[in-house]
């Protein structure tokens, strides 16, 4: 590029003129927060309301050179300096926390950071691997702080009512994303500084790393403008480019592009049933790729984050509700380029319903093998799912039927197989399928001392999926539904329960809580209901029955 390109000189003078208008904007001190005034209103009641306790009305009357304090004309504008106005904290609430966080403060000690906190002036944040944190400000700016991060709240005030907000962050570690709010005012301010410069903004959507690991750091514009800066220089920053600042003794690097949101490939994007799969193809320049899950109407809520090196992606589990898949490819730089993304949905259906046979990892010694499940309340039908691979990308068989037991309708050649369920309601809506179970086919005669196995003889064994770590588990049997006389209430350790003794048959309920290590105990899942024949209680090939529960 010269000067002598036309093209050159009119982006230049562009970025010049808006640099200009930017960075040389009065002072906050010399400046005037300006109100309409209304019908009814009067200068001490304006006063009372906006203006600091030690700076009285008739000052408000001299600065605005009012003759007439009593008859205030609607709509004509009344200025109030901004050294005057009243200044009030206003602490940050968390609006949504996953994984581990923790924060220290004054007034507040060191605790684990829960939903609804609010977290006042000088709070310092800390974010666990696999954890973020979402934070709304009084002007309902939004901060997301993502996984093994560290963030300094050193100024939240607002100025009484009029709706400017002054919040300065300082981010230690790690990496943020910000949805800011447009300025109301001239004294509205957000400000974060990372170790190498600060990001300066008045109505943005942009994201700050600190620079870890030997990256430098960068901060990356996705809407609006943001001012980069340290006391050696400036930049402005504008959609779709970064400013990189490799150290605190060096200005900041001039801004370049971002790098293009990739493309999905749309055969090879399945977003129901989960897991979810997509894969894109690989971007000129990109080193990695981050994927993210997020609400749909709440960005800054992160559902999943994972930093990846191919281009490619499988993700198992996600809550219910409208989410939105993002893809960006990560530069040599460390510099995360556009969004590419996908709204979907997740349906709140029913729980995957418990599995009864074949047990997990079993071989069956016929080509035709029977399937039984428990039934879930309110389910009207189950799908079956059965393929070569867990991820069920061609199932070799797929049927639905009323009942909770089917065979096989055509014959499986030998060899490994992976099974699910899922449950459908009434309006033919399924719900999760649930865990991919293993089974072996096999054509070889079944060794009969397989059947001579005295040690399961009577055994009764519930297995349900594990929940997170240091959880135990309350199991609870009954042949009634509302579990009035339970058989069985039992703590366990592992997600699994053995009983030594059979009983008569019929229909048995089941349900499981878990219990975390600081004692909470959380709900019970939805009673299943399993039907024992005779044959199972008393029979001597009772063997061991295998229940899978999603809790």
């Amino acid at each position: 590029m010269t000067l002598q390109n036309p093209q050159f000189l009119h982006h230049f003078f562009k970025v010049l003129l808006a640099s200009l208008l930017l960075f040389n904007a009065p002072s906050v001190g010399a400046q005037d927060w300006s109100y309409r005034i209304r019908p009814g209103d009067n200068l001490w009641d304006l006063g009372a309301r906006y203006l600091k306790p030690t700076v009285p009305w008739q000052q408000l009357k001299q600065h605005n050179a009012v003759s007439d304090p009593y008859r205030l004309p609607p709509g004509q504008t009344l200025r109030f300096p901004i050294a005057w106005l009243r200044v009030e904290p206003a602490p940050a609430r968390v609006v949504a926390v996953r994984g581990p966080v923790q924060v220290t403060g004054a007034g507040i000690g060191s605790q684990p950071v829960r939903e609804g906190m609010l977290l006042p002036i000088g709070s310092e944040v800390q974010t666990g691997a696999d954890a973020s944190l979402t934070l709304k400000f009084a002007d309902d700016s939004h901060l997301l702080l993502r996984e093994n991060a560290q963030l300094q709240l050193d100024q939240l005030s607002s100025y009484g009512s009029t709706g400017m907000v002054d919040t300065r962050i300082r981010l230690q570690r790690g990496r943020s994303s910000s949805r800011v709010t447009p300025a109301r005012g001239p004294a509205s301010r957000y400000m974060i500084t990372a170790p190498t410069a600060t990001s300066s903004v008045r109505g943005t959507v942009f994201r700050v790393s600190a620079g870890d690991a030997g990256a430098a750091a960068s901060t990356e514009v996705v809407e609006g403008r943001v001012q980069v800066s340290n006391h050696l220089g400036q930049r402005l920053v504008e959609p779709g480019y970064a400013a990189i600042s490799a150290s605190s003794s060096a200005a900041p690097a001039p801004v370049h592009a971002m790098l293009p949101a990739p493309h999905i490939e749309p055969s090879q994007l399945r977003l129901a049933p989960l897991p979810l799969l997509a894969a894109w193809q690989p971007v000129a320049g990109a080193v990695g790729y981050r994927v993210e899950v997020v609400q749909a109407d709440a960005p800054e809520v992160l559902l999943f984050a994972r930093d990846l090196a191919e281009p490619r992606v499988q993700i198992d589990n996600l809550p219910p509700g409208q989410l939105r898949l993002l893809v960006r490819a990560v530069s040599a730089e460390g510099v995360e380029g556009l969004d590419a993304g996908h709204a979907f949905t997740v349906p709140d259906g029913l729980p995957a319903p418990l599995t009864l046979a074949p047990l997990h990892g079993q071989t069956v010694h016929q080509p035709q093998p029977r399937f039984e499940w428990a039934v879930v309340p309110g389910a009207t039908s189950t799908s079956l799912q059965i393929a070569r691979e867990p991820l069920f990308l061609q199932p070799v068989l797929e049927q639905e039927t009323r009942g909770n037991r089917v065979r096989a309708p055509s014959a499986l050649e030998p060899g490994d197989y992976f099974w699910r369920v899922a449950s459908l309601d009434a309006q033919g809506q399924r719900g999760r399928y649930g865990q991919a179970l293993p089974l072996q086919i096999s054509d070889a005669p079944q060794d009969p001392q397989l059947q001579s196995d005295k040690s399961q003889k009577g055994q009764f064994t519930l297995r349900w999926q594990a929940g997170q770590e240091g959880q135990r588990y309350r199991v609870q049997i009954d042949r009634h539904p509302d579990f009035s006389r339970p058989l069985l209430d039992r703590e366990v350790e592992s997600p699994e329960v053995s009983l030594k003794q059979p009983w008569r048959g019929g229909n048995l309920y089941v349900r499981v809580q878990t219990l975390d290590d600081d004692g909470y105990a959380g709900p019970f899942s939805p009673a299943q209901q399993i039907h024992l024949p005779c044959k199972l209680c008393y029979g001597a090939g009772a063997g061991a029955l295998l229940l899978l529960l999603a809790l």
